[in-house]
């Protein structure tokens, strides 16, 4: 670009880029996506059902319509068939929750200059025990596992490996998605005990009691029980540093029959670590969240396996709509 050419249009739409953030945050906190629903409203019947200021639900509104996630028709308002969708309640893909658990993230980002400096985080572990914020992340993970897994199970081959641990899996959304494609398959979903109840819940809400059973515990301080000859690890190497990173993939290993395969799935910094854009941006947020967190490369987790004697260690290569990578090693 010439010297004259040069305008800071460019710098200025990333520096105002959270006013769109925050008016959708706005908008899932308040719920005006389930309570359009299917109908088309006028901004005074929404502000009613709000109980808000109508001038105030008015701008919302027309907001939200310049940012596509309305359409207003003389007069009234509607949902697209992506805000009906993603972001009504009574959809089963609703992503709502995890817009929400990035609400909650919103004043440690405000202070990220205070983490360079430091190299410390600044959004302490305290903020999960506000049940709305947990329920928000907790759920969150599951929204991204619904609409992630029937995208990436049927791209990858198995080879016939029929017990699966799903380690670090929460509510166990991957199990359950991992049984559903593979009738044959048995499942152990791997967590701290305070997550239990909301897996079973979850485990049970698809019929897989039988099949799916839960593990209490912490991968970090305690031993893995069991055999299995698959192994899959989702994003949870980021929240911790190299050394428990290797740590966990040891003992994943350890708990590996032979000839198994252990499958890690991450937001995967490419080897120069400076791509892809997301990638690095939640390395940051791993910065503001936890005391030595960040994306790894494939070569580094390549590595971590290779210590751990995993063998044919590779990426491969599937599609997601959050454009998260998953690489594999096997046990010899």
């Amino acid at each position: 670009m010439k010297q004259d050419e040069l305008n800071p249009g460019s710098l200025l739409k990333i520096s105002d880029a959270y006013w769109k953030t925050c008016t959708l945050h706005a908008a899932v906190k308040l719920d005006i996506f389930t309570i359009i629903g299917s109908e088309k409203l006028a901004e005074t019947e929404v502000a009613k059902r709000l109980q808000a200021d109508e001038r105030a639900t008015g701008m919302l509104l027309n907001a939200l319509c310049a940012m596509e996630l309305l359409k207003k028709i003389d007069g009234n308002y509607e949902n697209t068939l992506l805000s009906t969708t993603f972001l009504s309640r009574n959809s089963p893909r609703y992503v709502g929750y995890i817009i929400q658990h990035h609400q909650h993230l919103v004043a440690s980002w405000n202070q990220l200059d205070i983490a360079i400096k430091t190299g410390r985080p600044v959004r302490t572990r305290s903020l999960f025990s506000d049940p709305e914020v947990r329920e928000a992340f907790l759920m969150g993970m599951f929204n991204i596992a619904m609409n992630t897994a029937p995208h990436v199970i049927p791209q990858i081959d198995l080879g016939g490996r029929k017990r699966l641990l799903d380690l670090g899996g929460g509510p166990g959304t991957w199990a359950i998605h991992f049984c559903l494609k593979y009738p044959e398959m048995t499942a152990a979903v791997y967590d701290l005990p305070g997550t239990k109840p909301f897996a079973v819940r979850t485990i049970e809400r698809f019929g897989l009691s039988e099949r799916i059973q839960f593990l209490g515990g912490s991968y970090l301080d305690d031993p893995i029980p069991g055999m299995f000859d698959l192994i899959w690890l989702s994003q949870i190497l980021h929240g911790e540093g190299p050394d428990a990173c290797s740590l966990i993939i040891q003992k994943a290993a350890d708990a590996l029959s032979p000839g198994g395969m252990i499958l890690i799935h991450e937001f995967m910094l490419e080897n120069s670590m400076d791509q892809p854009l997301f990638a690095t941006l939640f390395s940051l947020n791993m910065l503001l969240g936890t005391e030595s967190g960040q994306a790894y490369s494939e070569q580094q987790l390549e590595g971590m396996l290779t210590r751990a004697g995993l063998q044919n260690i590779h990426r491969i290569p599937i599609h997601t709509p959050n454009d998260s990578s998953v690489i594999a090693g096997y046990k010899p």
